[in-house]
């Protein structure tokens, strides 16, 4: 029988069988899936049936230090079983299998305990690898960036000053971590190891510095405490970094001068110039003279600019000054009534002329008579 789609319906049963059933030991809170159990001897007594070996070339300035500590790394690595062996003609270090051999990872192991040694890794620290619950990783850096300059730059924020980044990553990742040349060699356990890993390149590609991750792991520890948040998601607590463009210095081009098949002229020499100014033929207490009293007068000169300096602080600055509003009105104000009064004293003028005209001479030129004044006595 087939469904909707076409399938057939037995194909989309699935069987449950005896090993799907829960396990008692599934839920138990008392085992720890976590942790690395130790070797015991007696899980392989019967040894290796094939001989391993790895083998590592080492710098040459290496070569000193290894004399002295190959009797250490040989006698740790006799406890499990593996033979080495130091190569000083050819510069290698050979690790292999024994027939005392018993642990089978053991080899691996060896083989990063001779890596860690040819990247200058202390013996006393690199042998610790060959502890089960210690790990390690070798970061390449040398072709994550082209320009050396600025390779070296970012590798120095990765240290910091006076190592003291490199410390602070060390106590947060719980990790060993030493910068050597184009690579990086931790040492820690798995969690640690990809934290640093994540850390360096961030740094080297230029996608976040170093102090912004020891920020965010800081706040981590802190978050851990709190067994409240131990099952939450914690972004909203983590800070948030944006990637600034810093403006960079342009470069100055320089400006090709013509091309002249002829060189340039020779420069005079500082004899000639001494020749020339006369300065060659004077006696050496004359020129030591001569230079004390230039010294002086750079000194005196030195002296008036720094005192013009410090006493340009105490001059005060020139206050705008501020024009009133008022003043143009007033002044406006002032024009119009001088104006009103000049039409005034006109008409003033004109009036007073008016008044002076004789009367009777004006009545005789209109034809009218002028009238006749009362008596103040009455006729009787």
């Amino acid at each position: 029988m087939e469904n909707e789609n076409g399938v057939a319906e037995h194909e989309t049963k699935k069987h449950k069988g005896k090993h799907d059933k829960p396990k008692p030991w599934d839920e138990d809170p008392n085992i720890d899936r976590w942790k690395v159990e130790k070797f015991d001897p007696s899980w392989n007594g019967g040894g290796m049936l094939e001989v391993s070996s790895f083998s590592t070339l080492f710098p040459e300035y290496r070569e000193k230090y290894l004399q002295e500590v190959w009797p250490s790394v040989k006698s740790a690595l006799k406890e499990y079983g593996i033979s080495c062996e130091l190569n000083l003609v050819a510069g290698s270090m050979t690790v292999s299998t024994t027939r005392k051999t018993r642990d089978p990872y053991i080899i691996m192991k060896a083989r990063d305990l001779i890596k860690l040694l040819s990247r200058s890794v202390p013996a006393p620290q690199a042998i610790k690898i060959l502890n089960d619950e210690m790990q390690c990783d070798i970061i390449k850096i040398g072709n994550l960036v082209r320009n050396k300059e600025r390779f070296v730059k970012r590798r120095q924020h990765l240290i910091g000053p006076n190592s003291s980044t490199l410390k602070a990553l060390e106590i947060l990742t719980c990790c060993y971590i030493l910068v050597q040349g184009n690579t990086v060699a931790a040492m820690g356990s798995f969690k640690g190891l990809k934290q640093v890993r994540r850390i360096v390149e961030d740094c080297i590609q230029n996608k976040m510095h170093p102090v912004y991750h020891i920020k965010i792991l800081m706040m981590k520890k802190e978050l851990e405490k709190d067994p409240a948040l131990a099952n939450e998601n914690w972004d909203r607590f983590l800070p948030k970094f944006k990637k600034k463009n810093v403006k960079q210095k342009k470069v100055k081009s320089k400006e090709k001068k013509p091309y002249t098949p002829f060189p340039p002229p020779q420069q005079p020499s500082k004899i000639d110039i001494q020749l020339e100014t006369g300065e060659y033929f004077l006696s050496d207490k004359t020129k030591s003279a001569k230079k004390w009293q230039e010294k002086q007068e750079k000194q005196a000169e030195k002296t008036a600019e720094n005192k013009r300096k410090r006493e340009a602080a105490f001059v005060p600055p020139e206050e705008p000054v501020k024009q009133d509003r008022n003043v143009k009105n007033d002044a406006e104000d002032v024009a119009a009534m001088a104006k009103s009064l000049k039409k005034k004293a006109k008409e003033f003028g004109k009036q007073k002329m008016d008044e002076t005209v004789n009367a009777e001479a004006y009545l005789a030129e209109t034809g009218e008579k002028p009238p006749k004044k009362k008596s103040k006595h009455r006729q009787g």
